[in-house]
């Protein structure tokens, strides 16, 4: 595997300023990394379809000048992907400590899949670390200000597929 080229795997519905920030970061770190996109069944409350989502990942990061994280769409396990793409690096963003006790059983039944892949977790910048898609889902849909917690581009599609949801 090469351990300079790093997945950074996710569902991102939508992508948010925590996840642009944990991606940055890795791409100071890696040669190449991967936002990939969890493209399995939909998970109950998501809003953006897989495509979307994608699409949306897209702007964000050609809106962002690191020329080494490209994006691309997955389902199956992360393991079995990062073998197809040869990444020998999982990348997984840590908010609080809450988010600790999960990604440490991900972390060790991903090496008991593939040993030869290791999981570096990056510690959101303070910052960002309330951050969650679920929480910008439900402050969107009930009106908030996401601004300066999305980029615009995604605040802008979220506010527009509420606005869809609520005519309907």
């Amino acid at each position: 595997m090469n351990a300079r080229r790093a997945i950074y795997p996710g569902s991102f519905d939508p992508i948010t300023l925590g996840h642009v920030d944990v991606a940055r970061r890795a791409a100071r770190l890696f040669d190449e990394v991967i936002l990939a996109v969890y493209e399995g069944e939909e998970k109950p409350g998501a809003l953006f379809s897989t495509a979307e989502r994608i699409a949306l990942a897209r702007e964000v990061v050609l809106a962002e000048p690191e020329a080494n994280i490209r994006v691309d769409r997955f389902s199956g396990l992360t393991v079995d992907y990062a073998r197809s793409q040869d990444a020998g690096v999982i990348v997984r963003g840590l908010r609080a400590v809450s988010d600790f006790e999960y990604e440490f059983k991900l972390a060790h039944m991903n090496a008991h899949l593939a040993p030869g892949i290791e999981v570096i977790c990056l510690m959101t910048s303070s910052g960002h670390s309330f951050i969650s898609s679920s929480l910008i889902r439900e402050v969107a849909a009930l009106g908030g200000d996401i601004d300066g917690l999305v980029p615009p581009i995604v605040g802008d599609a979220l506010r527009a597929k509420l606005a869809v949801r609520v005519r309907a």
